[in-house]
């Protein structure tokens, strides 16, 4: 790999982290307190050796599954928390909060514009199969960025209407240009939207954000926390899965619609996997902080390049996505087969643009990841289509984060 970089990159980095000084110090500060935070949880609910066992069938008296809900919720701040191997993804577990927090009739109401590509299918804003929200009667309403902010007087009189009984805000970027969202300022959105409409309950799609903050938005007034165990809470090691953290009734409601009504959480296998979710959450601190050194990093190094970064590599960060906007499609590329190369797995593969489900255009993905689509774990990916901007997230380790970045830059710059 030494006759990969060369001395200009490497010079390049050098520089890069040299000036990132004070930013790592002010992440590695808000991991340990998250550690802090973590080990706390374990100790207060006894974790031991026998939690790790895992349970096939039914599941039924899988005490490492319920007691890792109630870590959760200690976490999360909340009155239970719902933690299974079985949600497929992210948008799957924000599925099935939003199914049990809503019943046909009802309004379902985004706070700050569209929701993540993927949200869109399950919704029925784009008719990609049966079974969506739409389906059964629960109608969409969106209320529109201002100026690429949230528009708090726009979403208090749209959740003035007695019907809505969901509001969804997401905290992260997603695809679209607008900043991700910080804790406080979700804060302030649950607190007009519930002077607005006390019944309607909030939920907040948490995905890319946990520990990145010493505090989640279930401390500040939303009912309800979702996100994917491969992605940040996961640390990593978690194989699948996701969680839903927040008020009880609305912690069940969602239960129900994973399995199915009169069961709910009490079964679901956890098939030998309780160890590696245990041991992930218990890393997630540290693997969160090295994957926003990474992002800070690969904004700096961009930056020095001449490239427009969001946020900058000075910015307090809210989650663990960065933006770069590479202009054009055969940077992006190029930039995204850096990335792929420097990954631990598949680095060979050449990334292309490709036709992925729930999304309305081509998209490219470079990750060569131990979890497939762990987004904790360094990958970038974009939709091709203009400004042609690439969505870099992750970084197991910072030294793994930036051998990444700095071969990304190398295949960027070579004619």
């Amino acid at each position: 790999m030494a006759n990969l970089i060369s001395d200009r990159v490497r010079a390049l980095g050098n520089q890069a982290q040299a000036e990132l000084t004070e930013q790592f110090a002010r992440i590695d500060a808000i991991a340990g307190e998250n550690t802090e935070r973590v080990l706390a949880a374990f100790q207060k609910h006894r974790v031991a050796e026998g939690y790790f066992a895992g349970t096939t069938g039914y599941g039924y008296d899988d005490l490492g599954r319920d007691k890792l809900d109630e870590i959760y919720a200690d976490l999360f701040g909340t009155e239970a928390a719902l933690v299974r191997i079985q949600f497929v993804n992210g948008t799957h577990a924000i599925t099935c909060a939003l199914f049990g927090a809503l019943k046909t009739g009802d309004v379902l109401l985004s706070a700050v514009g569209a929701p993540y590509d993927t949200l869109l299918s399950a919704i029925g804003v784009e008719n990609q199969g049966h079974g969506s929200l739409k389906d059964y009667g629960i109608e969409y309403r969106q209320v529109e960025l201002l100026e690429n902010k949230p528009d708090l007087e726009g979403m208090a009189r749209a959740a003035a209407d007695p019907r809505v009984k969901a509001v969804l805000i997401q905290r992260s970027r997603g695809y679209s240009t607008r900043a991700s969202l910080s804790v406080a300022e979700i804060g302030e959105m649950c607190r007009i939207l519930k002077q607005a409409n006390p019944n309607a309950a909030i939920l907040v799609d948490n995905c890319y954000g946990e520990f990145v903050e010493p505090i989640e938005p279930t401390h500040v007034g939303a009912d309800l926390a979702v996100g994917s165990l491969i992605k940040n809470p996961g640390g990593g090691l978690a194989p699948a899965g996701g969680y839903i953290a927040g008020r009880r009734d609305l912690v069940e409601g969602a239960a129900m619609r994973l399995t199915v009504p009169g069961i709910g959480g009490e079964c679901g296998c956890t098939l030998g996997q309780n160890r590696l979710l245990y041991q992930g959450l218990f890393l997630a601190p540290h693997t969160v902080a090295q994957a926003l050194k990474t992002a800070v990093f690969a904004a700096r190094v961009m930056e020095l390049l001449g490239y427009e970064t969001d946020p900058n590599s000075l910015s307090v960060r809210h989650d663990i996505i960065q933006m770069l906007h590479m202009k054009e499609p055969e940077a992006l590329k190029k930039f995204c087969k850096g990335i792929q190369f420097g990954a631990p797995v598949d680095s060979y593969v050449t990334p292309e643009p490709w036709d992925m489900p729930g999304y309305n255009c081509q998209v490219i993905m470079a990750a060569g990841a131990f979890i497939q689509g762990a987004s904790i774990e360094l990958s970038a990916d974009a939709p091709m289509r203009p400004p042609y901007t690439v969505y870099l997230q992750g970084g197991l380790t910072f030294e793994s984060g930036r051998l990444g970045i700095l071969l990304a830059v190398q295949e960027l710059l070579n004619s």
